[in-house]
């Protein structure tokens, strides 16, 4: 009998072992199947900022962060020694963007450039990313309205409200190839509610393309081109010709603040300004030095959870 019980026990014992262990390899191996299973992978920092120079980049402020933004414009390099070659002429652009959500963001901004106030949406409507599914590129859609507040040139006939009013559309297509390389184009619509000549058209249809390349961590080079169709208007600037907007520069990160400096033919620093309303020549001199500064400050700390 003593040998029944120990033999019972001893086979209790041992199936009870096997059951544990199996137990134990079953739950290991859906660790790591789990483990295995890849995850959303989102690529981040294709732009150092929410502008490639002059014009808005896809990049977004993320939800309860607020931007500001400083652009300064100086005048062309060509009006010489007396004038400190630009130096003594500049125009300037104040602007604050919120993020609402991580996809959807506001702005506000005022030009000393024509006095010009502008508000701006912008949507991200899709994002690059990588391993559970594959988005190849990320595409951003931007709206903003301008209001020019200069008195009118002529107040003694009938102004109305509406003929200050610009209005502004793009949609951006990037996509980051790798840790050096950005690209960007966005096909942009400009309307003004009231042009110079009948010639003129109201609406106004472009081609801008960026480029972003890292030359170390904290140091891009970039360039910029919006490239207006051709026959849209036939109105002169200051007695110059339309031309398409160039811009090169570099961004310089240090801490919590992105310096953009850069070099362009547009005095404005908005698309209204970069398509439709840029004069100058880079042939003949007519370059703009600028730079941009760029501060981000986190008014709604995302939720965390601790167990």
């Amino acid at each position: 009998m003593r040998n029944f019980k120990f033999t019972v026990f001893a086979l209790t014992f041992v199936f009870s072992s096997v059951f544990l262990f199996a137990q134990e390899d079953e739950d290991l191996l859906a660790f790591l199947d789990a483990q295995e299973k890849p995850v959303k992978d989102l690529t981040i920092a294709t732009f150092k900022t929410t502008r490639v120079i002059s014009g808005h980049s896809i990049e977004m402020n993320s939800k309860g962060v607020l931007q500001f933004l400083i652009g300064h414009r100086f005048d062309r390099v060509n009006t010489g020694a007396l004038n400190l070659y630009g130096i003594d002429n500049a125009t300037i652009r104040l602007g604050f963007e919120y993020g609402l959500t991580d996809n959807f963001n506001i702005g506000f901004g005022r030009s000393s450039f024509l006095k010009n106030y502008d508000g701006t949406l912008k949507w991200r409507l899709l994002r690059q990313q990588s391993g559970l599914y594959t988005v190849p590129l990320t595409v951003t859609w931007v709206s903003s309205i301008h209001v020019n507040s200069l008195p009118w040139a002529n107040p003694d006939r009938t102004n109305f409200f509406t003929s200050r009013l610009a209005f502004h559309h793009g949609l951006l297509v990037a996509r980051k190839f790798n840790e050096k390389l950005s690209l960007q184009v966005s096909p942009t619509i400009v309307h003004r509610n009231l042009v110079v000549l009948e010639n003129d058209q109201n609406t106004i249809f472009a081609i801008g393309a960026g480029a972003s390349y890292a030359i170390t961590k904290s140091l891009r080079a970039n360039i910029e081109y919006h490239a207006l169709l051709p026959n849209q208007i036939e109105s002169k600037i200051g007695g110059e010709s339309v031309k398409n907007a160039l811009s090169i520069g570099v961004d310089l990160e240090t801490g919590g603040h992105v310096f953009q400096l850069h070099l362009s033919n547009s005095r404005g620093m908005t698309e209204k300004f970069l398509v439709g309303e840029t004069s100058g020549s880079w042939s003949l001199g007519d370059i703009h030095f600028g730079f941009n500064v760029s501060r981000v400050f986190t008014l709604v700390k995302p939720k965390s959870f601790t167990l």
